[in-house]
C-alpha cells in the first residue's frame, strides 16, 4: 500500500492515472499532455507500473498503458476505511446532538 500511495503523492501520476482510466494510450501520447520531457513521463509510467497501478504492453514498438482496475481498487478500498470511519463519527456526533437538543425541549 505504501508503494500505491507514494505514487499517487505525485500531481502528474495522478493525471496520467486520469488520463488512461478508460483508455490504454502510448507514452507519447501520454507525454503530449505534459510540459515536462518524455524521459520524465516514462519515469512516472515505471512508477505506477511498478505500484500496479498501470499495466504496460507491447505493440511493436509502443508501449501502451492503461490503468489496472485491480490495483486502483486496492487503493480505493484502504481509503475507503477513512472514508467509513469519518461517516461513522459524524454519525454519532448527529445523534448526540439530535439527543441533546430533544433534552433541552423536553426540560421547557
Amino acid at each position: 500500500m505504501d508503494v500505491m500511495l507514494s505514487a499517487i503523492a505525485e500531481p502528474h501520476r495522478r493525471e496520467i492515472l486520469r488520463l488512461v482510466r478508460y483508455a490504454e494510450l502510448s507514452s507519447g501520447q501520454i507525454a503530449a499532455h505534459f510540459d515536462v520531457t518524455r524521459p520524465a513521463i516514462s519515469q512516472h509510467l515505471k512508477i505506477l507500473t511498478d505500484a500496479g497501478l498501470v499495466s504496460m504492453r507491447k505493440d511493436g514498438t509502443r508501449h501502451l498503458y492503461l490503468a489496472r482496475p485491480e490495483g486502483l481498487q486496492e487503493l480505493r478500498m484502504y481509503l475507503e476505511e477513512f472514508w467509513d470511519a469519518s461517516l461513522h463519527l459524524l454519525k454519532q456526533a448527529a445523534e448526540s446532538e439530535e439527543r441533546r437538543v430533544a433534552q433541552g425541549n423536553a426540560a421547557e
